[in-house]
């Protein structure tokens, strides 16, 4: 699995303007399998209460089902718990928890996206990419004052983008390079799952949790920061 999503990579390197429109069936045991090794078994869990330990006792037949249902399109995420961290100024951050499964199917989602754009992004940018972090971009930030013409620094931040972000912006932005519908279709159904608080549901019309993987990485997350010279 790993060779077929390195083969989209370079394609998606060398052939900058290609698009792709096949690519659900990657979606498959192998692929899902993986997620669920790769994924962090000490996690909060979901609205279900079912635990990476709890999966895998009937895993064979749990992904088994998983693969039938995203063939057969009528896989159907859960909402998210939703629970609140403190921001460390007296103000909180709300998370977005997905039940296990969900995290196992947008992990894999998360990998498939990530091999085609990954080779699109500028080589200054440092926000939600793997293997680079917060560090990495002030290294670079700091090598760029230091070393080259720099007048001034702009800190800029979008107040409560994640939480409004436009669902049909989101895919719009995926068709320029993915025009697969049934991956577009199933990464709208993750962000229209909707939230669960105090077992109150709470439909999601834009935004996405923060905290979930169709957000972020299952890695500690990343600053989003771009570092350009002047």
């Amino acid at each position: 699995m790993q060779t077929k999503l390195e083969r989209i990579t370079e394609i998606s390197r060398k052939q900058t303007r290609t698009v792709f429109t096949s690519l659900y069936h990657l979606l498959n045991k192998e692929l899902l399998l993986q997620c669920h090794s790769e994924l962090n078994g000490k996690k909060a869990v979901g609205i279900d209460g079912v635990s990476k330990s709890d999966y895998e006792e009937n895993l064979e037949f749990n992904i088994d089902n998983l693969v039938i249902r995203l063939k057969n399109k009528n896989h159907k995420p859960m909402p998210s718990l939703r629970k609140h961290i403190s921001k460390g100024n007296g103000k909180t951050r709300p998370l977005g928890i997905a039940i296990y499964e969900d995290k196992i199917v947008q992990l894999a989602l998360k990998k498939i996206v990530e091999a085609v754009f990954e080779p699109k992004f500028l080589e200054c940018m440092y926000g939600f990419r793997p293997k680079r972090g917060c560090h990495d971009a002030l290294k670079r930030l700091n090598k760029n004052i230091e070393k080259s013409k720099a007048n001034y620094v702009l800190d800029a931040d979008i107040k409560g983008f994640f939480n409004n972000v436009s669902h049909e912006w989101i895919i719009k932005c995926l068709e320029v390079h993915i025009k697969d519908p049934n991956i577009n279709r199933l990464i709208l159904k993750y962000l229209k799952a909707g939230i669960m608080e105090d077992g109150v549901y709470e439909p999601s019309t834009s935004g996405t949790a923060q905290g979930g993987l169709c957000r972020a990485r299952h890695n500690p997350p990343y600053v989003e920061i771009n570092v350009m010279p002047s």
